[in-house]
């Protein structure tokens, strides 16, 4: 995420901590992927482009290249499946957000409809619109216990 943890208050920081921890699975596979598909994209690559341009034409081996081309597709494979795990989390999160704000008892109807329609059109954003629903649930907090309610 993208947001300074030491700049939030603490129910925003707990709320986030939740989200993070059920998007851990997720995140951890995705970056694995990442991880993995990187140097072997880098090592087919390289080995492909010696074999091609570096080494003599009586050398190269066919079996060579299509070893290298075998490394290079499982690299683009894992990047691919890492793509995918990237738009799950976005999912999750947002699925995440919009149940959280729909199940508080605090926030107004108005406000949880407002909040839930930023979200879905923007999902981008909506870790931004996340916390500031939070914050604003925490205004209407205090001033509930304010007024006596």
């Amino acid at each position: 995420m993208n947001f300074s943890m030491t700049d939030m208050p603490n129910s925003v920081k707990r709320e986030v901590e939740e989200l993070e921890k059920n998007l851990s699975p997720v995140t951890k596979k995705a970056a694995k992927y990442v991880f993995l598909s990187f140097p072997l994209i880098a090592i087919a690559t390289v080995n492909l482009l010696t074999l091609l341009f570096m080494v003599p034409e009586e050398e190269v081996r066919l079996s060579s290249i299509a070893i290298y081309a075998f490394i290079g597709a499982i690299g683009m494979a894992l990047s691919k499946e890492a793509k995918h795990k990237q738009k799950e989390i976005q999912k999750r999160s947002v699925d995440y957000i919009i149940d959280r704000i729909r199940k508080s008892n605090i926030a107004t109807e108005r406000a949880k409809k407002d909040f839930t329609d930023q979200v879905k059109s923007q999902p981008m954003n909506a870790m931004k619109h996340f916390v500031a629903f939070l914050e604003e649930e925490k205004r209407q907090e205090k001033l509930n216990l304010y007024r006596g309610y």
